[in-house]
């Protein structure tokens, strides 16, 4: 459970933090990009609250703090320049964060059930092909 709250909290952030970009996003190819990897976490979301709706359980919020600070950061980035290259800046990063607290989670809940660690590994999948396509764009 733990495991699937943790996953629940970063497609959370990482839907927010594409939400809100996107009406910054300037080339098409880089708003098709953001786009469909919000399409992708959106499907991931739902097969994640489905798990934990069977194990009775609602899921976990972002931290209220790293929420703030997100929001924060993405703001006062994007008040001085609102460039595509600071989009893609900004969304590396979170993707970067989110890779590297998911694999830790994996690591801390080992006895995790294997449906639940595919979910993980999925959306690290997904933010490392984010990432990815942020490259050209920075």
């Amino acid at each position: 459970m733990r495991l699937l709250r943790e996953c629940n909290a970063g497609i959370q952030m990482g839907v927010s933090t594409i939400d809100e970009v996107l009406p910054k996003v300037k080339a098409e190819p880089l708003r098709t990009a953001l786009e469909e990897s919000r399409r992708k976490h959106g499907e991931l979301g739902n097969d994640t609250h489905a798990l934990l709706r069977e194990h009775g359980d609602t899921g976990k919020e972002p931290a209220p703090m790293a929420k703030a600070m997100s929001w924060m950061k993405t703001n006062v980035m994007l008040s001085v320049n609102q460039k595509d290259a600071v989009i893609a800046d900004l969304v590396t990063d979170g993707c970067n964060m989110g890779v590297k607290s998911l694999n830790k989670y994996l690591n801390q809940f080992q006895a995790a059930d294997e449906r639940s660690k595919d979910i993980a590994k999925r959306l690290i999948a997904l933010e490392t092909t984010l990432s990815d396509e942020m490259r050209p764009y920075l």
